[in-house]
């Protein structure tokens, strides 16, 4: 991972991680991981020409489609397509909560959001018997979530919100699970009606899920239907993180960003999909830019829209003061679950696994101090949709392996430099911010920049409008 200081740092190339990798050598490292800064306490020195394990990259040529078509297909210069395919259910085999027994090896198999009514029935009872901390002692946000707050979104999860319809809304996307390395990935897989759309993989990041997407699928995937042109369809892949949602938990280490990128390539060819864009935000930010640094043959442009940037001079503008200055009070007040997560997820987990109050109250005090929702969460997003966030991680029981991703990338710093078109959205609500000059300077090919006038971190969640519109101008630049 490329590092960032605000002083002096020893720094080389990776040749072995991508063309422009670069990882930290410095006790002294300040590593950034796709949501903020990490401090390195007593950090290992990492080891020159380290590279975490890859998932298998699958050959593009002609091979049989892994969605064989139930009716005639026309063949695309992005892909060989497979057809349309409405989701079904998938017997999920959980051993512990977070752990899917793989069914199949490479196949891509149709998945339903599970409605389990023992689980149902087990949240309900453990929300009754909530042991509830004492009040904050101030009025405002400053010690976390406050106790009103939690209790009653609380309240409504135990009696009001209704899960089965909540899923079946997640279900009017296709919805698919498939195995790379041993590893099942899920994968939200929406084509458009527009034969010659091009492929788009979106990457959400923590403590997002494929929730985020929910309302831009459809903008992105049929254009005409929303009142926009043709020209800017897409084909959407949107895949879980291993370990977050219905994605299986890694069980060994060394899955991080690169073996993220790669499965996701992997995901994209066994699709047949040859050139695709793509898109990320937070962790998918670090996951989108190691695609267009290590696939850029198949990596046709990355748009971020929180771009993860080591500023190459000193702060000048009022943009880049104003940035400065919210990366500082981010460090100082709003990155102690980064530092808990990448040095002790397990342990964390044990509380986040076990209580559905702790679980949601760790969200969503993100959600709050990440959004730009003027001090009314709802301004945002509704309790509906915040449950459903939350559900991906509490039906699956994925607090603590989603926490490992912070581990894991603490172990070896590494920022990619994608070497494919970038471009970059700024909203004005998001923590680390950069400026086009700093761009310029840390891509090698920057296509397109834009400073938006609202939203914050969870960007097609919170504007999903404007996500939109950023999507298309952006990648009209390099289609």
């Amino acid at each position: 991972m490329r590092a960032r200081t605000s002083g002096p740092i020893s720094s080389t190339r990776d040749t072995n991680t991508g063309s422009g990798a670069v990882v930290a050598t410095g006790a002294a490292a300040v590593g950034t991981d796709g949501v903020g800064v990490v401090p390195v306490v007593e950090a290992p020195v990492v080891e020159t020409g380290r590279t975490l394990p890859a998932a298998g990259l699958e050959s593009r040529g002609p091979s049989e489609d892994p969605h064989p078509p139930t009716t005639t297909t026309a063949t695309t210069k992005h892909m060989n397509p497979p057809p349309r395919c409405v989701p079904g259910p998938i017997d999920l085999q959980r051993d512990t909560p977070g752990t899917v027994t793989a069914i199949a090896t490479e196949e891509i198999t149709p998945f339903t959001t599970p409605v389990d009514s023992d689980a149902l029935s087990d949240l309900r009872d453990r929300l009754a018997r909530t042991r509830w901390s004492p009040r904050e002692v101030v009025d405002d946000w400053s010690q976390g979530v406050p106790l009103s707050t939690i209790q009653s979104l609380c309240a409504y999860w135990a009696d009001g919100y209704d899960w089965p319809a909540r899923a079946a809304l997640l279900d009017r996307h296709s919805q698919f699970r498939t195995t790379i390395d041993g590893i099942g990935i899920h994968f939200v897989h929406v084509r458009s009606p527009i034969d010659d759309a091009m492929p788009l993989v979106l990457s959400h990041g923590w403590p997002g899920s494929i929730v985020e997407f929910q309302d831009v699928i459809g903008p992105l995937t049929d254009p005409v239907a929303h009142g926009g042109d043709p020209s800017d369809a897409f084909h959407v892949v949107c895949p879980s993180l291993p370990g977050y949602g219905w994605s299986d938990a890694p069980t060994i280490p060394g899955i991080g960003v690169q073996w993220i990128a790669d499965a996701w390539s992997t995901l994209m060819a066994r699709l047949g999909y040859d050139r695709f864009f793509a898109q990320g935000g937070d962790w998918g930010s670090m996951v989108t830019s190691s695609l267009g640094e290590r696939d850029p043959d198949h990596v046709a442009g990355i748009h971020l829209n929180m771009p993860i940037v080591i500023p190459s001079t000193e702060a000048e503008t009022d943009e880049e003061l104003d940035a400065a200055e919210s990366r500082s009070q981010f460090q100082k007040f709003d990155s102690g679950y980064m530092k808990l997560q990448s040095t002790r997820p397990q342990t964390l987990g044990y509380g986040l696994t076990d209580s559905p109050a702790g679980c949601a109250a760790w969200i969503v005090e993100k959600l709050w101090s990440w959004s730009e929702n003027g001090g009314d969460l709802n301004r945002c997003f509704t309790d509906d949709q915040i449950l459903d966030n939350v559900m991906l991680y509490w039906l699956s029981g994925t607090s603590t392996t989603s926490a490992r991703l912070y581990w894991e990338i603490q172990q070896a710093l590494y920022l990619p430099v994608p070497t494919v078109p970038v471009g970059c959205t700024i909203f004005p609500g998001e923590m680390t911010r950069t400026s086009r000059r700093w761009a310029e300077a840390f891509y090698p090919d920057l296509r397109y920049f834009n400073v938006t006038l609202q939203g914050g971190h969870f960007a097609a969640w919170e504007q999903p409008d404007l996500f939109v519109d950023e999507i298309r101008a952006c990648f009209r630049t390099m289609r």
